[in-house]
């Protein structure tokens, strides 16, 4: 197994640019937006975050029993008042 590296370089305002090789390899593009998510103290992973909602649909199975909008909302509400 290879593991290919890229560098890039922080400006003093903090931005990157992301080398060719690594937008190509996560199909992202300018006007995309990208996450970054910490894995461990001081580690932190480039995730492009370019897909839309509808794609996750199914994803985790059917829920157990169905829950109303307004179950919904109690529930919100009432985690809500308890956090005050």
């Amino acid at each position: 197994m290879t593991i290919d590296m890229a560098t890039a370089t922080l400006t003093s305002k903090g931005q990157i640019t992301v080398p060719v090789s690594v937008r190509n390899d996560l199909k992202v593009d300018a006007g995309d937006r990208v996450e970054f998510v910490l894995i461990a103290p001081g580690r932190y992973e480039f995730v492009a975050a370019t897909h839309s909602v509808s794609e996750l649909k199914g994803m985790f199975g059917k829920p157990a029993k169905a829950v109303s909008i307004e179950q919904m909302n109690r529930a919100i509400s009432s985690r809500g008042a308890s956090a005050r």
